[in-house]
């Protein structure tokens, strides 16, 4: 498929000796060394990556990283001095003013730090904006900016005006904009950076809760490594304007690609960036209604394992086998695995869950944690062991462990 954006050797020098800075660049010289030599600032350089539909994918890096300036190379708002930029296959470097024009105000909105919103417009006015300059009728202009804010919850405070609103709802207009604007892809500039941090996390919320429904095409700037470990279906990390590592949340805190990676992840909270999938192993081994129970019991023993999940023929849990269950039941002379011989003592989660939401039902039953579908079906199971050892291991450089 087509990835919705394609970036190949973006690159943006600032200042008048544009050539000489970009020859020095692909010699390998750093930022500081050009601009010794030329007086120019290589903003960014030979930046490359793809991003999916619906991908919320994610550039972070500190203060001069250059990651502000790559989200405005994306749309055009900064001209490139190399590199291409394709959405939906076309290249914008192709594009003249009015074509761009089109692709700003039909594909790539806009979600800016602070806010940017018109002030003499009521909130209803500020969501329809983009509607509005391409020209759409009244009627479906209030139908769309209604349902954006009823989306973001605003649709309350439809007639009021920005300077009526807190910092978070103010953001949560201009996120209502950019989605009655249905664009093809969301570029959002460290939205929630100027917001308190609880109003951040509650726009975090918002965020995923959205994406999870509406599954939106987003490039999401931020510096916050733990806001990027959270949202982030992939992270691109930069430095001095070039790419360091580019890999999901729990690839990058597990195998930093060098030292800079690995001293700007290891505070990161990783109960919340692992998931049960993350962690998720085959089961040593399962059971099924109907097998014998003798053999059961011996595999258990052999296992040295206290109990077993029981599936059904659609790989759905049914229950636990304990081996005192079964040891009972073979004295009893029932010879094969029923619904008598099976209990409940078993916890699940799915796949996406982070280890902070499950990790106090490890270690409480017989079996370890199962990883299920959205039908109950056995997917894996997580053992306390490999949690441990993922949230004590000590990330080494360079991608070995």
């Amino acid at each position: 498929m087509t990835p919705v954006l394609q970036v190949t050797g973006l690159t943006k020098v600032f200042g008048a000796r544009e050539a000489d800075a970009l020859r020095l660049a692909s010699e390998g010289l750093g930022r500081d060394e050009i601009q010794r030599r030329t007086g120019a600032t290589l903003a960014v350089h030979d930046v490359s990556f793809s991003v999916g539909r619906g991908e919320l994918f994610v550039i972070m890096g500190l203060s001069g990283s250059g990651k502000s300036t790559l989200v405005r190379l994306l749309n055009r708002l900064i001209e490139p001095s190399a590199g291409t930029v394709e959405v939906d296959g076309r290249d914008l470097r192709g594009l003249d003013d009015e074509q761009l024009r089109q692709v700003r105000n039909e594909k790539m909105s806009m979600v800016f730090q602070h806010f940017a919103l018109l002030p003499h417009r009521s909130v209803r006015e500020n969501a329809a904006y983009a509607l509005k300059i391409r020209g759409v009728g009244a009627a479906e202009q209030r139908e769309r900016a209604d349902w954006a804010l009823r989306t973001v919850g605003l649709l309350d405070r439809a007639e009021a005006r920005p300077d009526e609103l807190s910092g978070g709802m103010r953001q949560r207009v201009g996120l209502a904009r950019a989605l009655a604007a249905d664009s093809e892809v969301l570029l959002m500039d460290e939205p929630f950076s100027a917001l308190d941090p609880l109003i951040r996390r509650d726009m975090q919320d918002l965020l995923e809760q959205l994406q999870s429904e509406l599954h939106k095409t987003i490039v999401f700037i931020t510096h916050d490594l733990n806001e990027a470990m959270r949202l982030g279906d992939r992270i691109l990390m930069l430095k001095d304007g070039r790419t360091v590592q580019l890999g999901t949340g729990p690839e990058i805190i597990s195998a930093p690609a060098d030292d800079y990676v690995a001293d700007f992840t290891s505070d990161v909270d990783r109960t919340r960036v692992l998931t049960a999938g993350d962690l998720m192993r085959e089961p040593r081994m399962t059971a099924h209604l109907g097998d014998p129970a003798a053999d059961v019991l011996r595999a258990l023993g052999t296992a040295e394992a206290n109990g077993v999940y029981v599936l059904d023929d659609d790989g759905r849990v049914v229950g636990v086998a304990r081996d005192n269950l079964l040891a009972r039941a073979l004295q009893e002379g029932i010879a094969t695995l029923d619904h008598r011989s099976v209990v409940a003592e078993h916890a699940s989660t799915t796949a996406d869950r982070p280890v902070v939401d499950f990790v106090h039902l490890l270690g409480r039953h017989p079996v370890p944690l199962g990883v299920v579908d959205d039908d109950g079906r056995l997917l894996g199971v997580v053992p306390r062991a490999a949690v441990l050892d993922a949230l004590s291991a000590v990330p080494v450089r360079g991608g070995a462990r």
